[in-house]
């Protein structure tokens, strides 16, 4: 059968034949997946080496082999063979090898120069995932370091090809713009409707209008099973119903994409396993709730969480495709033509929010240390990369130069995430090989009870003890056994407290402590919050390991995790826990607490009073609750600010030789001016009889104390023999509000600093209202005091309005001190 691909492999062979790399756009159906490796397999430049095709899932690789295998007429394992993490048919005679993600970094890691191979195929490599920049980003430093000779090709159905071409050295672009067969769009927006009902209700819509079977894409395996209790009681007995995703067993797997039988219809409910290189025979409807679900981590917390977003146009445009590789198609998308239009163009590359832990800690062994120096297509996020190495140099794995430790390199061979194989290698040294393999090849997996069944992780290795012989509890026990075949030493038997110390070593910042209270919430070691259901099995345990937690950023629920005694955590933590005085500002009572604390990072083992805390440490903690409360907990008064102000007005006449004295910048020196003053104080309340005036002044020497007093006086007293407070926050000058009668005899304003400035005078009525401000007095008196004496001598006719006030006697008043 004739392909949309088979137009342009002529012009793919010939650019490999004179360039070391290229990339190849074709869309959905066009045949790349199967069509190029065959074609590649009798070039002359690839003598006897072998094909590697690099494929995002286990699903997706076998049947790939298979397919082709069948067009050369054998089996897999002969020309055509496939290596999957559980699953290896790779014989002496194979040369195309369809790989699964990991194991093509395993290869480069094991012969850093691929020199069995002449070609290395990324396939569906729009889809971006972290292991497939890895690939790329190793292959093009073993091109051009050791193999010059080796052919890389990139191929992807939706991606922007340009970059990528940059990448490659500016490899040619090779495109097929065919289709298999078209595809008609019908949008049906959900409305109100639960998206489960809404699909329900749009597969009997497309049973009953449209021939053929259906591929539903949903976000996850929740959603597979709500849609697949709403169809089973009402489909016609003709229509079969096949979920589809990547916990289930190959058999099962295999049975969905199989077509259906003669003379029936299949519906297949599958997540985004099914967008890519897998052709199901009969599919020519495809409903698509828009919709996907990716893990995404956060360096702040360490915890990845799943979140569920909409599907971007390509990935719209790949699961749309489904429907046309055999005949034409249908596809309904469960939104509308605008909100298509808003959908983001591309799918962000996993590298972009996943936990690099792994990704570091196979650089390391490749001795890339810095990430600068592979060639990314996009790269790695610092403070992801950063978190990544900080958690690997926790486990040992590398050195504090972010290099690689004996240690490490028994982690990376095991081929598990950084933090299980450290926990399998710890069970290994105590004996516990069955346990820690079982516990490894567990959390590898999706949870094998869900989330409804408690958090205990016991309860899953019952499970599994008694699981039947198939589905996943046989794909965790193969995973085990085939992980304890790579362990060395003698087995013992596990003690009742193994699984949760075995966890501690995986998961040392997820040790869990119960906090006080009925509800069960927990603080784990990196300082955040968790808890667990009511009904939990493990809802009074004084501390845990959590192993899955939902990620949330305040609360994260906790879904898997194991008991862990007191006493076993001490033995073998030891030398990680901290006794120490703990002397600290407790903003819930005001106050500083001085304890004896034995802690494990944000966790406290023990906790007692500190009978004789050091003076200064209690200062220095009620310094910290004044900073955090702000200075208006001191007893501040009108003189106070005053002082403030003619410190900061002389500072700004005079220059940096003041100091600054502002709210601001008061708080920063704490230390410097309260600190000293703050011996027998514990309590905020106390602070009422904190000497504040004595501190402040303690900021000037003392002979800026007594300029201060001649340069910017706090008072000046007037002809009236009264003593005036200036008011030196004024923008123009400092002033003095004064009643104007005590003023009478002066004829010059008043001046300070020296008689560098003149006093702006506020002159008050005898009710204290102004009547007129001034910095020239003498001018007043002359041009203005006439008109003011005519205006109120009759309405304040008990206060002196003399003709000349230049001579009159201002009316004495009690002198203030």
């Amino acid at each position: 059968m004739s392909l949309p691909i088979d137009d342009v492999l002529p012009k793919l062979l010939s650019a490999l034949r004179h360039r070391s790399a290229a990339v190849l756009q074709a869309p959905p159906g066009a045949g790349k997946t199967t069509r190029v490796p065959l074609a590649l397999l009798n070039e002359p430049w690839l003598t006897d080496k072998r094909i590697i095709m690099l494929e995002p899932r286990r699903l997706a690789a076998r049947s790939a082999a298979r397919y082709m295998a069948r067009q050369l007429g054998t089996e897999p394992g002969a020309t055509v063979g496939y290596r999957t993490r559980l699953d290896s048919r790779i014989g002496a005679e194979t040369r195309i090898e369809v790989v699964t993600e990991g194991i093509l970094t395993r290869l480069i890691q094991d012969d850093p120069e691929l020199s069995r191979y002449g070609c290395i195929l990324f396939d569906e490599f729009h889809e971006r995932s972290l292991q497939a920049d890895l690939g790329l980003a190793l292959c093009l430093e073993v091109q051009q370091a050791l193999r010059p000779d080796l052919k890389l090709v990139v191929m992807s159905a939706t991606l922007d090809g340009e970059p990528v071409a940059r990448l490659l050295g500016d490899a040619p672009l090779v495109t097929s713009e065919g289709r298999s067969f078209p595809v008609t769009k019908r949008y049906r927006p959900a409305g109100q409707a639960p998206l489960e009902q809404h699909v329900a209700a749009t597969v009997r819509e497309a049973l009953a209008e449209d021939t053929g079977s259906i591929l539903v894409f949903l976000p996850g395996t929740g959603e597979i099973r709500r849609v697949e209790r709403l169809l089973a009681a009402h489909l016609p007995a003709d229509v079969q119903l096949a979920p589809l995703y990547g916990d289930l067993s190959p058999a099962a797997q295999d049975a969905a994409i199989a077509p259906a039988a003669g003379g029936q219809r299949k519906i297949v409910l599958a997540t985004a396993i099914a967008e890519t290189s897998l052709t199901i025979e009969g599919i020519r409807i495809v409903i698509d709730a828009g919709l996907m679900r990716r893990a995404r981590f956060d360096p702040n917390s360490g915890l990845s969480r799943l979140v569920t977003s909409r599907a971007s146009q390509a990935a719209a445009e790949q699961r749309a495709g489904r429907a046309g590789r055999l005949e034409p198609g249908v596809c309904y998308r469960l939104w509308s033509e605008a909100e298509h239009s808003r959908l983001a163009p591309f799918s962000p590359p996993e590298i972009a929010d996943a936990d690099l832990s792994d990704a570091v800690l196979e650089l390391a062994q490749w001795g890339t240390v810095d990430p600068d120096e592979l060639p990314w297509l996009t790269p790695p996020p610092a403070a992801a990369w950063q978190q990544a190495q900080h958690q690997l140099q926790r486990l040992g794995a590398l050195d504090n130069d972010g290099r690689i430790t004996a240690h490490g390199r028994t982690l990376a061979r095991l081929g598990l995430p950084p933090r299980l194989a450290h926990m399998v290698r710890a069970g290994e040294a105590r004996g516990w090989h069955g346990l820690a393999c079982r516990m490894a090849a567990l959390l590898v997996e999706r949870d094998v009870l869900g989330p409804s069944a408690g958090s205990d992780l016991r309860d899953r290795l019952a499970h599994l003890d008694a699981a039947p012989a198939a589905g996943a509890g046989k794909r965790i026990r193969q995973s085990a056994q085939q992980l304890r075949r790579r362990l060395q030493g003698e087995e013992g038997a596990a003690p009742d407290y193994a699984a949760g110390l075995l966890l501690a070593f995986a998961y040392p910042d997820r040790i869990a402590q119960r906090r006080p209270g009925p509800s069960p919430r927990f603080r784990l070691a990196n300082g955040r919050g968790a808890w667990l259901a009511e009904d939990d099995p493990l809802r009074e345990a004084p501390l845990l390991v959590a192993a899955a937690l939902d990620g949330q950023a305040r609360e994260a629920r906790i879904f898997l995790a194991a008991e862990l005694p007191l006493a076993v955590f001490e033995a073998e933590f030891g030398e990680h826990l901290t006794e120490a005085e703990f002397v600290a500002w407790d903003a819930n009572q005001e106050a500083v607490l001085a304890r004896r604390q034995r802690r494990y990072e944000a966790l406290v083992l023990a906790d007692a009073p500190l009978p004789a805390p050091s003076p200064e440490a209690v200062a220095a903690a009620l310094c910290e609750g004044i900073r955090r409360k702000g200075l208006d907990c001191l007893p501040w008064e009108k003189a106070h600010r005053q002082w403030q102000a003619r410190v900061e007005w002389l500072r700004k006449l005079e220059g940096d030789g003041w100091p600054e004295v502002s709210d601001e910048a008061l708080l920063a020196r704490l230390d410097e001016w309260a600190l000293p003053f703050l011996a027998g104080y514990t309590r905020l309340a106390q602070l009422k009889q904190f000497p504040l005036q004595e501190a402040l002044t303690a900021l000037l020497d003392y002979s800026q104390q007594q300029r201060l007093e001649r340069q910017a006086p706090a008072r000046i007293e007037v002809p009236s023999g009264s003593r005036i407070a200036i008011d030196y926050t004024a923008e123009v000058a400092p002033v003095l509000a004064v009643r104007l009668q005590e003023l009478f005899g002066w004829h010059e304003t008043p001046t300070i600093a020296d008689g560098r400035i003149r006093l702006m005078l506020h002159l008050l009525s005898p009710a204290q209202r102004p009547m007129q401000v001034t910095q020239d007095l003498g001018g007043f008196w002359r041009d203005t005091y006439h008109q003011v004496r005519k205006d109120l001598r009759g309405r304040y006719p008990k206060h002196p309005w003399p003709e000349d006030p230049l001579s009159a006697q201002a009316p004495q008043r009690r002198r203030k001190s």
